[in-house]
C-alpha cells in the first residue's frame, strides 16, 4: 500500500510560479514511477507530467512542456511539480499518482490504469 498527499497548492496570478509536492509513505517508494495529472471544473482528469523510478526519463503533456518540471527525490519519497509561467488554463485540482515500475513505461506512462494509488488532490487556481 502506499499513501500520497499532496500539498502546494493555492491562488496564484498569471505569470507566476507554484511548487506541488506530493509525499508519499508505504512501501518501496523508489520502485514507483510517479505521475501528475490534473481536473479542471466539467472537464475529464487529464495527464500532465510523469517521472520513473530513478528519475531518469520525465515526460510531459505538451500543453506544459517547458513550463512544468517534474523532480523526484527518493530520500525524502516525495515528488515535485515545479509550475512556472502559470496560466488560467492551468486551473484544476491536481492529483499525484503511483504506478509499479513494471507498468511504467514509455508507452502508456499518461495512462490513468497504470497508476495505483492516488493522492486527494490540491486546488490550483490562475486568476488573470
Amino acid at each position: 500500500q502506499v499513501q500520497l498527499v499532496e500539498s502546494g497548492g493555492g491562488l496564484v496570478q498569471a505569470g507566476g510560479s507554484l511548487r506541488l509536492s506530493c509525499a508519499a509513505s508505504g512501501r518501496t517508494f523508489s520502485s514507483y514511477g510517479m505521475g501528475w495529472f490534473r481536473q479542471a471544473p466539467g472537464k475529464e482528469r487529464e495527464f500532465v507530467a510523469a517521472i520513473s523510478w530513478s528519475g531518469g526519463s520525465t515526460y510531459y503533456a505538451d500543453s506544459v512542456k517547458g513550463r512544468f518540471t517534474i523532480s523526484r527525490d527518493n530520500a525524502k519519497i516525495t515528488v515535485y511539480l515545479q509550475m512556472n509561467s502559470l496560466k488560467p488554463e492551468d486551473t484544476a485540482v491536481y492529483y499525484c499518482a503511483a504506478a509499479p515500475q513494471s507498468r511504467f513505461g514509455y508507452s502508456n506512462y499518461n495512462r490513468e490504469w497504470i497508476y495505483g494509488y492516488w493522492g486527494q488532490g490540491t486546488q490550483v487556481t490562475v486568476s488573470s
